[in-house]
């Protein structure tokens, strides 16, 4: 599918757009809100500057997919691939990305508050300077992440809040 046909469709208020083949599209600074795209292929697609709110990408692969500065406030992205992902200055408040895999991901400077990042793969991640506060982080692997300048206030690491068990940090650096 085209960009100018999905945005041509969604302007008709076509929402769902489940499975779509995406793959390297053009949708930089696209009003995508409340938008279907379950299992969607959007790998190495250009979403800088997008709304996304409220969107669902569950199981998507956005593997490579840039995100710079893309609004995806409360979306779905539980169980989504977004390794090797460029989400700089991302806004995921609210997000769901419950069994995520970010690993090697570009989320500097990304809102991350009150995200669900239960189960997350954040290997290799960069977090340099993003927000994390309140956000749910059990059983989620942040080993070999960059995490200088990261807001980490009143983090959820299961059971009770700042509690890390079943949480892997081993090389994360926790400097700022």
């Amino acid at each position: 599918m085209k960009a100018t046909q999905l945005l041509r469709q969604y302007r008709y208020g076509i929402l769902d757009f489940q499975g779509a083949s995406l793959h390297s599209v053009h949708l930089e600074a696209a009003d995508l809100t409340r938008i279907n795209l379950t299992q969607a292929d959007l790998s190495d697609a250009d979403l800088n500057d997008a709304d996304l709110s409220g969107a669902c990408l569950q199981q998507a692969n956005l593997t490579n997919v840039s995100l710079i500065g893309a609004s995806l406030v409360g979306a779905n992205l539980s169980e989504v691939n977004l390794i090797g992902a460029d989400l700089e200055n991302a806004d995921l408040q609210g997000a769901d990305l419950s069994g995520a895999d970010l690993r090697c991901a570009n989320l500097s400077g990304a809102d991350l508050s009150n995200a669900n990042l239960t189960d997350v793969d954040l290997g290799g991640a960069d977090l340099t300077n993003a927000n994390l506060s309140e956000a749910k982080l059990a059983g989620t692997d942040i080993s070999v992440a960059e995490m200088e300048g990261a807001i980490l206030s009143n983090i959820n690491w299961g059971g009770s809040p700042r509690k890390q068990e079943n949480t892997s940090h081993n090389w994360v650096s926790w400097s700022g």
